[in-house]
């Protein structure tokens, strides 16, 4: 009992101790433990799971907001391409800003903006059919970085941005042809992982490609002949489709002097002609004229060459003769068979076949000047092996040339031309008319206000 009320006597006096100690403190000392212990709950740090951090409200941001972002991001990565490639835009240079980006930050910040101005940048320094360069693009991804670590990850698209990155660089190589090779699926394996996207694209690549490689039977050559005349040998044996036909040229482009002493150029004129469409010209009606249509265009790849055409008007029923068949004339592919199958009654013995008649192509011919002047030419040249061509008449059909084409082409808005005199003369009529159209649209207002 004794011992229990000396603990009690202590326990009391420490307290008023304590009260009187706290006390006797000055207000200076009391503030700035109370400042002490503000600073001590403000530096405390709390764990929080991450609903709740998602939870907290992030500031929206507008689309313009997030489109002036990436262009700026692209502006500066374009900048880099122009800033090291001033002079020459070559291989050698397009490799050189690839190098000056991956040694400039071992984490590659802003990779995925530097491969898309990359991709852009390609065709202006011709190698958008390389594959080393491909490949070294995606060397400029981490390694190791984007693989997703457990099934999860990889069943929510682990890294989509950078995943979307690489399907794009496979993607332009397929545009172009390209086929990948051991190193780009060793380089996807690394950056992305076996079950990734892009490495799913360059499997289905790997297995399409090899398929349709030689499907189509009249393939274009990939490096096109820089010569005209050459290219309209190519272009005219693409078009005929006659084997016998053969391709003569008329006149090789060159300089000529004229009379005042100017140098006048000479355009190419080659022509293809086959003998079934010799036969056919011979067999034409004199009092009926031939036509000289054209431009028509004619794409190889990138590259655009027009052709004109020798014809006439389809021949009316009434003047057409049929040909005896021969039944010896093919005994490989027979032109007619005589079947009698037994028909049921429900078989529709009628078709509903559309054939349309546009007339006897008598020859054909490529030129890089396509005036009156210049098919004359063709039309002379054309007269030493059909004769028949000196009695018919022969009209001109011509649509704006390749030069008026390309001018159009080339003109910008904010030039002005001088109008044609011919809509200058229509002008006024077109006033008139957009006055009668004005004023049938008001009374059609004023009778639906009624």
């Amino acid at each position: 009992m004794k011992s229990s009320r000396c603990l009690l006597q202590l326990v009391r006096s420490g307290r008023t101790a304590g009260r009187i100690s706290v006390l006797l403190l000055s207000p200076a000392t009391s503030q700035l433990n109370v400042h002490h212990n503000q600073q001590q709950q403000v530096l405390r740090h709390f764990r929080c799971s991450p609903a709740s951090a998602k939870s907290r409200p992030v500031p929206a941001r507008s689309v313009d907001e997030d489109k002036t972002n990436r262009t700026k991001s692209l502006a500066t990565q374009e900048d880099l391409f122009e800033q090291v490639a001033k002079e020459t835009k070559t291989k050698a240079t397009f490799n050189q800003v690839i190098d000056v980006f991956t040694k400039r930050d071992i984490r590659r910040r802003g990779h995925v903006e530097f491969i898309y101005a990359a991709l852009k940048k390609m065709s202006e320094f011709g190698v958008e059919k390389d594959l080393t360069v491909y490949n070294k693009l995606l060397d400029v991804f981490p390694k190791e970085v984007f693989v997703p670590r457990n099934f999860i990850q990889r069943m929510f698209n682990h890294y989509p941005r950078q995943q979307e990155c690489g399907v794009q660089i496979l993607e332009q190589m397929e545009g172009y042809g390209i086929m990948p090779n051991v190193e780009t699926k060793v380089l996807l394996v690394q950056i992305f992982g076996e079950k990734s996207h892009p490495v799913r694209k360059y499997q289905r690549i790997m297995y399409w490609f090899p398929r349709f490689k030689h499907v189509n039977p009249f393939p274009v050559p990939q490096s096109l002949p820089e010569d005209p005349v050459d290219l309209a040998r190519l272009s005219l044996t693409r078009i005929a489709n006659d084997l016998d036909s053969k391709i003569t040229v008329y006149q090789l482009p060159c300089t000529d002097i004229a009379e005042s002493g100017e140098e006048i150029q000479l355009p190419h004129i080659v022509g293809i002609q086959s003998p079934s469409q010799m036969e056919l010209l011979a067999k034409h009606n004199p009092n009926k004229p031939v036509f000289v249509e054209g431009p028509f265009p004619l794409w190889l790849r990138k590259t655009c060459v027009y052709y004109y055409v020798l014809r006439a008007d389809p021949t009316p029923p009434e003047e057409k003769e049929e040909e005896a068949y021969d039944p010896e004339r093919c005994f490989d592919y027979p032109l007619q068979l005589d079947l009698d199958l037994d028909r049921d009654l429900g078989d529709d013995e009628s078709f509903d076949v559309d054939d349309l008649d546009e007339g006897p192509v008598f020859a054909m011919c490529m030129t890089s000047q396509g005036d009156q002047v210049t098919l004359n030419q063709w039309i002379s040249g054309l007269q030493q092996n059909n004769p028949i061509l000196g009695k018919v008449p022969t009209l001109f059909r011509l649509d704006a040339g390749t030069q008026e084409l390309q001018e159009a082409a080339q003109t910008e808005p904010g030039h002005s031309h001088p109008p044609h005199p011919e809509t200058q003369r229509e002008d006024p009529q077109s006033d008139e008319d957009l006055e009668a159209v004005e004023e049938e649209e008001s009374r059609r207002s004023h009778g639906m206000k009624q």
